[in-house]
């Protein structure tokens, strides 16, 4: 799923985490497959960020330096108003889009 096209909300929202377990029915294991989506998630907006600033890395000085500066701060401040990544990771795990799977269930069932 994109990050950039995510519905999720832009601050901290409150959770039923009995209700958002459902599935697991463990809430630590819940917590655990939403922290481990947004490490993902988080990973791929640092190297989209660090992608983006590469194009304007020079290693000489020159009069439009100012300008680069410019575009740089635009960028880095598009990304930090995008929803942080646990915020997007606990969307997705609601609306089911989260695959995941236990080896250790998975060893016991058979």
């Amino acid at each position: 799923m994109d990050y950039r096209k995510s519905n999720a909300p832009a601050n901290t929202v409150t959770r039923d985490m009995m209700k958002l377990s459902s599935d697991t029915s463990n809430v630590y294991e819940t917590t655990m497959i939403i922290a481990k989506r947004a490490n993902q998630i988080s990973v791929k907006m640092k190297h989209d960020l660090e992608k983006k600033l590469q194009e304007f890395a020079s290693y000489n000085d020159n009069l439009e330096e100012v300008f680069e500066n410019r575009e740089q701060i635009e960028i880095s401040r598009y990304y930090e108003k995008l929803p942080k990544p646990t915020l997007i990771a606990a969307q997705e795990y609601e609306e089911g889009k989260v695959y995941f799977k236990n080896p250790a269930k998975e060893k016991n069932a058979f």
